[in-house]
């Protein structure tokens, strides 16, 4: 698979893997044989990039992911993400956030999630450490300089942030060199466009869109109506009653210019998503292993100007309805 450059010479794959639903995110936790399979399965495809963090579980999602890639560790880039308070007792629920008690970004709470995650994830070093959402009590001079002081010490090799604000991502740049922002980024998600993507290449930034099939919806396979009890997406304004409808028949618009072509809807989207730059990873996540080898195979799929103009025209951003949350 090709590979890309994030920021400050991070090399990934061009599409990575999102690993937040194989500790149950979407569906039962999967067993240790499932997550060992397909995270060596992707490894197989090319895939080197293989995002977690420490609340998705909580914990579960780095402890699967260090077991499946321990034996080839140093052929892939793993990143994780600190900036929670987690309570365990609380019950494993990432898809409502229940197991967190709030935003912890303090210095030495980033140290002992760094010192607890290389142990989940069997290894001495963390190739990208996010900020997985800002702390509105720290200062983020204090949160880049923490994490450029374990860099120095060997125990990152890189810095990231996840859906902060420009004025921030700025100044943290300013403190110690931020390597990628993750922000959620699809056909039916463009904010980034406007002024973040410049502003990420003014900087050198790359970006990691997570969500590049918006969920799943994208991919045709979650019809109006068939968000299954007790899933999160049930709560989220795009996926309920008419907005669901409308969403559904760009979906549809999009799946009959991919027939054309010879590919899925999905894969259409993915295609679309990696074409908006070679400073682009997106990480789509998967609990099964052909939809993981459907994904793979979008990264060989180029599109022209012609292409894109006609992805952009089934699937026009304007016609999207409802807000990413509730």
């Amino acid at each position: 698979m090709e590979m890309r450059i994030l920021g400050q010479g991070l090399e990934v794959s061009k599409l990575g893997l999102g690993c937040m639903s194989i500790s149950g995110a979407y569906g039962p936790k999967l067993s240790r044989d499932e997550s060992n399979a397909l995270l060596r399965r992707a490894v197989e495809l090319g895939v080197t990039h293989f995002d977690t963090a420490e609340m998705y579980g909580p914990f579960t999602s780095e402890e699967m992911v260090g077991e499946a890639l321990e034996p080839v560790r140093d052929e892939v880039v793993i990143a994780t993400k600190f900036g929670f308070r987690i309570d365990p007792e609380k019950g494993a629920n990432v898809r409502a956030g229940r197991s967190t008690t709030g935003f912890d970004s303090t210095p030495a709470h980033i140290r002992e999630v760094c010192e607890a995650s290389l142990k989940r994830l069997r290894t001495d070093r963390i190739d990208l450490f996010y900020q997985h959402r800002v702390d509105p009590d720290v200062p983020i001079e204090d949160v880049a300089g923490t994490v450029g002081e374990l860099v120095k010490e060997g125990k990152v090799r890189h810095f990231g942030m996840s859906e902060a604000p420009l004025d921030l991502i700025r100044r943290a740049h300013a403190t110690f060199p931020v390597t990628a922002l993750q922000n959620e980024y699809s056909l039916w998600t463009r904010d980034v466009e406007a002024g973040m993507l410049p502003a990420l290449r003014e900087m050198g930034i790359g970006l990691v869109p997570f969500s590049p099939l918006g969920r799943g919806f994208l991919t045709g396979s979650l019809k109006p109506g068939e968000v299954p009890e007790g899933d999160w997406r049930a709560a989220m304004p795009r996926f309920k009653g008419e907005a669901a409808e409308t969403n559904y028949r760009l979906v549809e618009a999009l799946h009959a210019l991919a027939q054309k072509t010879g590919h899925s809807a999905g894969q259409l989207a993915l295609a679309w998503v990696m074409a908006q730059g070679d400073d682009v990873s997106p990480i789509p996540g998967t609990r099964k292993i052909e939809r993981l080898e459907e994904n793979a195979g979008a990264a060989a799929i180029e599109l022209g100007a012609d292409d894109l103009a006609a992805i952009e025209s089934a699937f026009p951003q304007d016609e999207v309805v409802g807000g990413r949350y509730a």
